[in-house]
């Protein structure tokens, strides 16, 4: 793996199996698979951390994902729609446009109708205090 190219994307650093990324009003955590470099990714499990203590989930992926994702299902089911309840779909793949949406919809105050709220922010590694 190159690690400058990982260094590089959106300034983000490793912290055990996620990829962090400190935006503007949110820190984000991505499940880069282990075999991935964070300007290819194109469908990715993430943790938003919002200043208020809150942390939200979000699916995302690139359009393209979900059209290969569409047409490998239609080879063994039907493959009419697609949909996740946390889903956000980015036109190009990489951690740093990824971080681009995220930043859009926290700006736009959105995140309750993007992501999914979750209420034990230990899954994504952040302790919070109660």
């Amino acid at each position: 793996m190159n690690e400058d190219k990982i260094r590089s994307t959106a300034g983000g650093r490793w912290e055990g199996p996620f990829y962090c990324v400190q935006g503007d009003g949110f820190e984000a955590r991505f499940a880069v698979g282990p075999d991935e470099l964070p300007d290819d990714v194109c469908n990715v499990d993430a943790w938003i951390h919002l200043p208020d203590g809150s942390g939200w989930t979000a699916t995302i992926f690139t359009l393209a994902e979900v059209d290969r994702l569409m047409h490998q299902w239609n080879e063994t089911r039907e493959a009419a729609s697609f949909w996740c309840s946390d889903g956000l779909i980015v036109r190009a793949p990489g951690i740093s446009v990824m971080v681009e949406a995220i930043a859009e919809i926290v700006d736009a105050g959105e995140v309750e109708g993007a992501f999914q709220r979750i209420t034990d922010t230990r899954q994504a590694g952040w302790v919070t205090e109660n």
